[in-house]
């Protein structure tokens, strides 16, 4: 597998770009349309908190495990951000994850077009094995849209991480392998392409 490397990934009105330090004003922006920070199932920065938000990303990023990405909207708007994490290239996989859009941009295209991109660049290009997600065994919401996907789900990592608010949660993982993909990927395709009501 390639080791990721900055790129930028885009498909009709969402755009992937590298997370740089000048997109804390748009990530502030975007979190506030919901004020996400509040959920304790997100890794949201809180107000204020975009700036080591964006250092710990970047720190990941140089040590080799991490590619952040903001993702953007109309007009150039941050509305999100997602990575790649915990890569290990000897093994062929990486993770998706610390996703997380604009509340008034939940359950639209944005989530499939973002992991349509991500999972092409991954299989395709970078040639990864496996595709993996984790989420907090409470956060329901995520676990359905990794599901949507496609995904398998693998189990349940106990007491596993800390949340923000210093309890510990368990940890619900999925993964897609590459032979999966092609029938995974026509049907996000669709999904994306068919008539809404």
């Amino acid at each position: 597998m390639r080791k990721p490397e900055p790129v930028n990934l885009e498909s009709g009105r969402v755009r992937l770009v590298p997370m740089t330090r000048d997109h804390a004003p748009g990530l502030a922006a975007a979190a506030r349309d919901g004020e996400l920070w509040k959920l304790r199932v997100t890794s949201v920065p809180a107000p204020g908190e975009e700036t080591a938000y964006i250092e710990t990303a970047l720190k990941g990023f140089e040590d080799g495990h991490m590619l952040p990405f903001v993702v953007l909207g109309d007009e150039g708007r941050v509305i999100g951000s997602t990575r790649y994490h915990d890569i290990v290239p000897a093994v062929e996989r990486l993770e998706i994850g610390y996703t997380w859009y604009a509340k008034s941009l939940q359950r639209s295209h944005v989530n499939t077009t973002c992991k349509l991109l991500l999972m092409t660049h991954a299989f395709e290009v970078l040639g990864a094995q496996l595709v993996g997600w984790r989420t907090d065994n409470y956060n329901f919401a995520s676990q359905r849209a990794i599901e949507r996907l496609g995904a398998r789900k693998d189990g349940v990592l106990r007491h596993h991480a800390l949340r923000r608010d210093g309890t510990v949660r368990d940890t619900v993982m999925y993964s897609l392998a590459a032979g999966e993909w092609p029938e995974v990927k026509a049907h996000l395709q669709y999904q994306l392409d068919k008539p809404r009501d």
